[in-house]
Parts: structure tokens; C-alpha cells; sequence
């Protein structure tokens, strides 16, 4: 049995206004009703394997244990990297984590964002690699290209072993020019990256090329913490942890690099037009989701939120609604979406790296209206959830309950609040908001005051570790 390791960072900044630093794109629901992360782990479905072991950041950690806790897929502690490192740092973790537990599995690598529309070939290719991983092989996956593609890496292949592959190299993303070449002469491969290998095999080559990263990562994982659902490494030891990927730091420079050709319909999911590429479209080449109308529209991607989109004579647009953005590009100009993020977050503006909607590990909570002097939120409490145990030093704020039951803590009270009751919290008065029933609880907050930042909150007690 396989290790499936699965890297989930990342910001997918070529995705907004959908995709967001603090909520990137392998956590949404973009070709299905699961996240990308959930179609990750249930595309194993059918291989014989241990539990997934996720990477991810720390921001992240409770949007990731809650999407795996929806699919039954949190059987192992979420490994939590304190800060990016790329990917041979992670994997390296990845590797001595199971290690240390005895073992010597094979691990398989993936990325948490990545469309594979054939299942039944990944895991046929899946089967092949786990042969050749067992003898020492350090696979990695090729995508078998379907077009002059000149926004991946190229693997070229060598002489053929056991149905694969030697690497001959490692290409850069080619012009067009050269990537038609590639394609016409059939020994080049897009990079998947993804990989599969034995984790003491890994190791070995990082020690032969790359000593400095397997040091680090060697202090950094002997060094762990857990907390919840999550184990955390020794922060100043990853800190110091040279950045490099796994095509750098070793699958280039080894010279046991097997590639299997993979073709099941992959996609990186890259850009919106990558989007438009996998989803299923109408009669005129129109790609959409949400409530559309469209009129002399053709070959359009357009995402819906909660209002409703209309299209007169357009064509090869993409449009995006959400809650507080409303995105409109070319679709051939899609990859420059990212100067647009650029840009906001040089301006500091909250839509680089928040939603209006803003998940927390109680639940969520939706910036309905803001003034100079109050804001109204809309929040949503998990049954059996609770937040902390807080006050403020600027602001006040009312509840009024919609539905569900608050056990409210306010100052030396404590109250019981169901639907149209309400309760004031005075500037500085300690308090706490728990839902104690068995569906969600829905309630409005005013917060009135001279400042309205989050971080005024000053925490007493947390059961989420943020105290």
C-alpha cells in the first residue's frame, strides 16, 4: 500500500475574485459540488492505501480538517509547514513523518488542485508506478499533451523500461514554436507534478543532492507539536530551510527518474480559461454556473454568485461574480489576472486576500454592511461550536438571534437566546457565543465603535488553540 501525500498550499491568485490567499482555489467547489482537495482524496477511491497525509499552511488548517472530516478522510494529523518552503521541504516532511512511525512506505505525491476526469486511468497509472517505485524508482507522472501547451514544463522521455520511461530531461515551459516541435515528436511530456517513490529513497537522494534542505527539515519534524487534528513542526528550524521545488532539488539531478505517461483528462486548473476547458458546456460553447441568462453569447465562461448575470452579443469572455468583486476578462488575456491581485494587494485591499464570506473553525461569518462607526455581520455557529471567550477595547455589539439557540456568556451572565431575542455587549464587557443545539445557529452582529478591526479581540480562552 501507498502513502498518498497531498500538498495543499497555495494561492491560486490566477482564480480570482473566486480564489482568495485566504481561501485558494483546491478548497472550492470548481467542477463538482466537492472541493478540489475532497476530489484529491476520493480519486483514490479503489486503490489499496494508508490514510492521506495532508500539508498544509497554518492559516488553512481548519478549512482543511473540516473538508476532510466531511468526505471521513481526517485518519491522520494535518502536518501543518509554518511558513512555504516549495515542495521538497514539504515532501521531506512528509517522508521523515513516516519514517519515524516505523514504516517505509511508498508515497505517493499530489497536488490538492489538480482535474483528473478519468479515474480509472490514473489509478491503471497508479498501479504501474507502485512496480516500479518498489525497486528503487523515483517516478514521476507525464501527461500525455493534447495541444502546443507553452504554460507547463516538458519531460522528455529516454529509452523505455518496464512500460515507462528513463528521464531524459527536464524541460522549461517551451514558446509555442517549440512547444509544436514537442508535440509532433511524441517523446515529451507536460510535467504533472506528481510523483511516487519510497520515502527512504527520497531521502537519500535529498541527502546526495540537496543536504541543507534534509537537514533543516530533519530539526524542523524533530521538534513537533500537536494540537486538534494537526501536528506542527519546529518553526525556526523550517524557517531556515533553503526553498526549492522537487524538480530542482532532485528529480532533475537523480538518476533513477522514471516517468509513467498518464492520459486521463488531466488539468491544473490554472487559469479561468483552463476552467472553461473542463467544464461542460451548452450548444453556443457557453460554460456557466449561478443564475445566468444569455442572449448572442458564445464560448464564455461565467461564474454566478447570488445575483443574476446577463449576457448580450459577447463572446470569449469570462465573467465572475462574487459577493464584493465582479471580475470580466478576455478569455485569452486570463493569465494577467494575477497583475489584478498584484495590484490589490499593493494597495492593501481586503479582496486580495479575504472573501466577504470569511470561514472560521466555528463556522463563518458574512460582512453584510460597514460605516465609519459600525459594521453588520452575519453569522452562522456549527452545532456543538463555540468561540472564544473575548472582549473588546473599541467597539460594542448587539445580537439579535434568526435561528437556531445562543447560550450567550455576557459579563457575569448567562443567557439562553432563541429566535428574535437579542442581547447588548457593552465596550470591554468579557463574553462568549457558543451554539449548544443540534442545527445551526444564525444570528446578526452590530458592531458599533471608533475601531472595527478583528483584531481587537482580546482572547481569554479558545478551544481552537488561538488564545
Amino acid at each position: 500500500m501507498f502513502l498518498p501525500v497531498i500538498m495543499a498550499g497555495g494561492s491560486g491568485s490566477r482564480l480570482w475574485p473566486l480564489s482568495r490567499k485566504a481561501y485558494p482555489k483546491q478548497y472550492l467547489p470548481l467542477t463538482s459540488d466537492k472541493s478540489m482537495l475532497q476530489e484529491t482524496v476520493l480519486r483514490l477511491k479503489g486503490a489499496e492505501h494508508l490514510s492521506p497525509l495532508v500539508i498544509c499552511n497554518e492559516d488553512s488548517r481548519f478549512m482543511v480538517a473540516e473538508q476532510l472530516r466531511a468526505i471521513d478522510a481526517l485518519q491522520s494529523p494535518v502536518v501543518l509547514e509554518p511558513v512555504g518552503r516549495n515542495t521538497a521541504p514539504a515532501i521531506a516532511l512528509a517522508a521523515l513523518q513516516a519514517v519515524a512511525e516505523g514504516e517505509d512506505p511508498l508515497l505517493l505525491v499530489l497536488a490538492a488542485d489538480h482535474v483528473i476526469q478519468n479515474q480509472s486511468a490514473f489509478l491503471n497509472a497508479i498501479k504501474q508506478a507502485e512496480t516500479l517505485a518498489q525497486t528503487g524508482a523515483m517516478v514521476t507522472f507525464g501527461i500525455v499533451p493534447t495541444h502546443a501547451e507553452t504554460g507547463y514544463g516538458y519531460i522528455k522521455r529516454g529509452p523505455a523500461q518496464d512500460e515507462a520511461f528513463k528521464v531524459d530531461s527536464f524541460v522549461e515551459k517551451p514558446d509555442l514554436a517549440t512547444a509544436t516541435d514537442y508535440l509532433k515528436r511524441g517523446e515529451y511530456y507536460w510535467n504533472s507534478g506528481m510523483f511516487m517513490f519510497k520515502a527512504s529513497r527520497y531521502l537519500a537522494e535529498l541527502e546526495k543532492y540537496q543536504p541543507d534542505i534534509l537537514a533543516a527539515c530533519k530539526k524542523a519534524i524533530g521538534h513537533t507539536s500537536s494540537d486538534l487534528d494537526f501536528v506542527r513542526v519546529d518553526k525556526a528550524a523550517f524557517e531556515a530551510c533553503p526553498d526549492d521545488s522537487i524538480d530542482y532539488a532532485v528529480m532533475e539531478k537523480t538518476d533513477s527518474a522514471v516517468v509513467v505517461p498518464l492520459d486521463a483528462g488531466w488539468n491544473d486548473v490554472g487559469s479561468w480559461s483552463a476552467l472553461w476547458d473542463v467544464n461542460e458546456k451548452d450548444a453556443a460553447g457557453n460554460a456557466t454556473k449561478g443564475d445566468c441568462i444569455t442572449h448572442e453569447t458564445s464560448n464564455c465562461l461565467i461564474q454566478g454568485g447570488e445575483r443574476l448575470i446577463a449576457t448580450v452579443g459577447v463572446d470569449d469572455l469570462v465573467i465572475v461574480d462574487t459577493k464584493d468583486a465582479v471580475m470580466v476578462a478576455a478569455k485569452d488575456k486570463v493569465q494577467d489576472v494575477k497583475k489584478i491581485v498584484e495590484k490589490l494587494k499593493a494597495d492593501e485591499r481586503s479582496e486580495y486576500e479575504f472573501h466577504r464570506e470569511v470561514y472560521r473553525p466555528w463556522g463563518k461569518y458574512d460582512s453584510i454592511d460597514s460605516g465609519a462607526r459600525y459594521q453588520v455581520k452575519r453569522i452562522t455557529v456549527k452545532p456543538g461550536a463555540k468561540l472564544s471567550v473575548q472582549m473588546h477595547h473599541h467597539r460594542a455589539e448587539h445580537w439579535i438571534v434568526v435561528s437556531g439557540t445562543a447560550k450567550v456568556t455576557n459579563g457575569d451572565k448567562e443567557l439562553l437566546l432563541t429566535e428574535n431575542q437579542s442581547t447588548y455587549i457593552p465596550v470591554g464587557v468579557i463574553h462568549a457565543l457558543e451554539n449548544p443545539g443540534k442545527v445551526d445557529l444564525e444570528l446578526i452582529e452590530v458592531q458599533s465603535g471608533s475601531y472595527l478591526g478583528e483584531d481587537d479581540i482580546v482572547r481569554f480562552e479558545d478551544r481552537y488553540g488561538r488564545a
